[in-house]
């Protein structure tokens, strides 16, 4: 009888990679990356969503070219370390070098003025001269003391200098909401990234990370030999956990799981936090969420609780974003790669923030076009729970479970009573003291972000052969497709309704294995009486 694989420990927000190896942590190899960098270019930048391990990825890194060998190859734990396996790069570097590595981080803390972040990275610098035991002056400023350093440690160890940046955006997005204090701190933050530009002679290597991709324009001007490996294929998967990923590292932990009575469905987790994609036909899970799962056991929204994005959720406010083009929209790469304080498209942040991951890439001509969507059950429960918090002044009365529950059982009278209850409990004054009240698309985004709260799988704008129906959810084997109109008087026209059989949205989900009910729903809402004036809904149902 073979002896269950060993459990390990779940490295849950450690950034240390010598940490990881030598306390007997799970470690997923990313090292191959390490060495397919090592043999292309010399400048990189990668753009990730917060919490997918960029800054383990760049402590990695830091260890490679420090030349810490024994921290990549196998070891039996002799010297009271942990035993570990042997990486991929144990094999595929050239360890006779070692270079002198900079290190600057901009994860910790808020700089509130950009005299703070001068006296951040300043500190920084003299942390890095002593530990590399370099001198550099303090009579110049912070872009001078920078290039000082970097050409310092290149005479020193007569290597020339890799300079890794971890958040390198942060000062700017800490402050996105006052444009003008956010527009000061990226003029520091552009001084001192010239540098890298200026000290092209003394550097080896240079690798930047952050959330966003502000243009080379405003932030790397002139740094034309830059690569962006955000969107390409050979690095997809550079952060986030893959398939294979869970079932060889983390093996363990589903077993011990099922032994233990508390199961973890692969079908659920998959649903819940896998769906990013940035690259190949790779699709990875969420790190943070899934080392969470295996240490509750618990299905939660963990990444999103771990930092709400109020900022976000009101600038959609503010755009008066029609919330059911978050299930799909489109948009070419240079918007997604355009971000900047003074235009900030909600596409290109909701992408690179993590809130919309890339579903497909269609191309014509010279253009490729990104069709993006959300990625998994996490991000649109519950970003569509904080965003029915702001286009709803109170919260419905019954309970979500019970909203759920009439959704499965294709209760349609029960569920307009619920509508008209939240609609009638809208104040009129606060109509008219909310600007997001006024546009045409809030009714259907309300309908759209309280139901798609409720953890259910739907599709928005799904596409048929017979066109694009507003919205269809799956419910167990009961099928709901809707389509909302707004009509300008105070009656019901019946529109909603007649599209729906005229284009035949339905077809598509009759008869298919596993569906008893489908329910097609026309919704009606009067602008004038501000309420909902239609509500036709035709059932049909399987034969036994």
């Amino acid at each position: 009888m073979s002896r269950p694989p060993t459990r390990l420990k779940l490295p849950i927000g450690i950034q240390s990679f010598r940490k990881i190896r030598e306390g007997g942590f799970y470690y997923v190899d990313k090292t191959p990356f390490i060495a397919a960098l090592a043999e292309g270019a010399n400048y990189y930048f990668l753009s990730r969503p917060r919490r997918f391990g960029k800054s383990l990825f760049l402590d990695t890194l830091a260890a490679a070219f420090a030349g810490e060998r024994a921290l990549f190859t196998a070891h039996d734990g002799s010297d009271g370390t942990a035993p570990r396996p042997a990486l991929y790069l144990a094999d595929h570097w050239d360890w006779a070098k070692r270079y002198p590595v900079v290190r600057i981080s901009f994860g910790q803390g808020i700089r509130h003025s950009p005299e703070e972040l001068d006296e951040a990275i300043a500190w920084q610098l003299d942390a890095n001269a002593a530990r590399l035991n370099v001198p550099i002056s303090r009579a110049h400023g912070i872009a001078e003391r920078f290039a000082d350093l970097i050409t310092a440690a290149a005479e020193a160890y007569r290597q020339r200098t890799v300079v890794l940046v971890d958040e390198y955006d942060k000062p700017i997005l800490d402050h996105i909401t006052r444009p003008d204090l956010a527009a000061v701190m990226r003029e520091r933050l552009r001084n001192f990234y010239s540098v890298l530009k200026e000290r092209d002679a003394d550097l080896h290597f240079v690798f930047l990370t952050g959330v966003s991709k502000f243009s080379k324009v405003s932030l790397f001007s002139g740094l034309n030999n830059l690569a962006d490996i955000t969107l390409i294929d050979e690095f997809a998967t550079l952060c986030g956990y893959t398939e294979t990923d869970l079932d060889t590292v983390f093996a363990p932990e589903f077993i011990a799981a099922e032994q233990e009575g508390r199961p973890l469905s692969r079908s659920e987790v998959r649903a819940w936090y896998n769906g990013y994609w940035w690259g190949s036909n790779a699709r990875v899970y969420n790190p943070f969420d899934v080392l969470q799962l295996l240490r509750f056991r618990t299905f939660r929204p963990w990444w999103f609780e771990s930092g709400t994005p109020t900022f976000l959720v009101e600038l959609l406010k503010e755009r008066a974003f029609f919330t059911p083009r978050l299930e799909r929209l489109f948009a070419t790469e240079a918007l997604l790669s355009s971000f900047d304080v003074e235009a900030i498209e909600p596409e290109a942040l909701l992408w690179q923030t993590g809130y919309l991951t890339i579903a497909d890439a269609h191309s014509a001509g010279g253009l490729i076009e990104y069709e993006l969507t959300l990625p998994n059950t996490e991000v649109r429960t519950a970003l569509n729970q904080a965003l029915t918090h702001v286009l709803l002044p109170s919260r419905p009365g019954e309970s979500l479970t019970q909203i759920v529950r009439m959704l499965q059982q294709g209760d349609s009278e029960g569920l307009h009573h619920h509508f008209v209850r939240l609609f009638a409990s809208i104040p009129h004054d606060w109509y008219r003291n909310n600007p997001i009240a006024q546009y045409e698309g809030y009714f259907a985004s309300v309908c759209y972000s309280h139901l798609a709260s409720l953890g259910l799988p739907l599709k928005a704008e799904a596409v048929s052969e017979a066109g694009q129906v507003d919205l269809v959810i799956e419910a167990g084997a009961t099928i709901w497709v809707i389509e909302f109109k707004v009509v300008s008087g105070e009656a019901a026209t019946g529109e909603a309704m007649a599209q729906i059989q005229a284009r035949d949205y339905a077809a598509p989900y009759r008869g298919k294995p596993g569906v008893a009910r489908v329910i097609e729903l026309g919704v009606e809402f009067s602008k004038t009486r501000r309420t909902l004036v239609g509500w036709h809904a035709h059932e049909w149902v399987a034969q036994r």
